[in-house]
């Protein structure tokens, strides 16, 4: 069976200033990118939907994802730029954001664009982020999750970003427009502070059964993740204290792993997760709280592969840790 992973790869260029002199570090990046990757080390069949640029930094992302063994088949390549985001720090020392983003490859996939056809072992398909509010590739994604809901399953993760969509009214009523398709909605506990202040967790999820969802996944950072389900008690895995290096890739670490795990119990479509009881609810966050854990161990978006899931001493500590985002 194989997953088919929508959205973005981009640049993120880390900027720093001292003394006058700007130092850069571009790195390979963006959430949809970084869950590919992270199925494909855990041993899930994937492939890659986005806009690729033909310029150096589009041909080092189709690169890492084809040495990651990412499916490439449906990238569409594009003469547009690469979004490059800026990460820089303010006055105030904190981390600030620009993004170059308009009119560039990832944006500009149109409805014309979409894949004729899907192997027929497709079983989910993911979309997320940017991507999802953009356009016209918003179009072009819905238009995807609307032929495709009933023979697949949709997973979403908003990973919300209010330096691309400051207009958090506008999102909110895109957001709205996948929901009757999204099988699966994992999102993190800031995300929704931002898009739904004054809301509880349970306004949020109750909106969205309503709508049609299935499953949702709220991530707490280092306190852990919370499943919910129509009319059932939210499941709660704790987090546990986690030496961490950095949490970029985190939440997508955890978006791939809890796919990951629903796929290998033979649970990866919309019966699969309506029908999952709470042992197997609390086993597929564990999972995934796990591969959360060992990513924000070490720098950067690195996603733990099979082998070091596996039960072993040596990581017994981090096994439930929770720096999720």
């Amino acid at each position: 069976m194989s997953i088919l992973v929508c959205g973005e790869a981009i640049i993120d260029l880390f900027v720093s200033i001292d003394d006058g002199t700007m130092r850069a570090q571009p790195v390979l990046g963006g959430s949809p990118y970084n869950v590919a990757i992270g199925l494909a080390r855990l041993g899930v069949t994937t492939s890659f939907f986005g806009g690729l640029s033909s310029d150096i930094f589009g041909a080092a992302i189709r690169s890492r994802l084809v040495a990651e063994g990412v499916g490439v088949a449906h990238a569409v390549e594009s003469a547009r730029l690469t979004t490059i985001s800026v990460v820089g720090k303010d006055t105030d020392g904190q981390p600030a954001y620009a993004f170059h983003g308009e009119g560039k490859a990832d944006r500009s996939i149109d409805v014309a664009d979409l894949p004729k056809e899907l192997d027929k072992d497709t079983r989910a398909i993911v979309m997320g982020s940017f991507t999802l509010a953009v356009e016209p590739v918003a179009s072009a994604h819905l238009a995807l999750a609307r032929r495709e809901a009933g023979k697949r399953l949709i997973s979403i993760d908003p990973n919300l970003r209010p330096t691309v969509i400051p207009d958090l009214a506008r999102w909110r009523r895109q957001f709205a427009e996948f929901l009757p398709d999204a099988g699966i909605i994992k999102a993190s506990d800031e995300d929704l502070g931002i898009a739904f202040p004054g809301m509880s967790h349970r306004e949020v999820t109750a909106n969205w059964f309503a709508a049609g969802a299935a499953l949702c996944v709220i991530t707490h950072g280092a306190k852990g993740a919370v499943a919910w389900r129509p009319g059932r008690d939210p499941i709660v895995e704790t987090g546990r204290p986690v030496e961490a290096v950095d949490t970029v890739g985190a939440g997508d670490s955890f978006h791939a792993a809890l796919l990951a795990r629903l796929d290998q119990y033979g649970l990866l479509s919309r019966e699969g997760v309506a029908a999952l009881d709470d042992a197997h609810v609390s086993e597929v966050l564990a999972f995934a709280v796990t591969a959360a854990a060992i990513t924000c161990s070490r720098r950067g978006a690195d996603p733990p592969r099979l082998a070091e899931m596996l039960p072993n001493p040596a990581n017994a500590d981090a096994v439930r840790a929770g720096v999720v985002r």
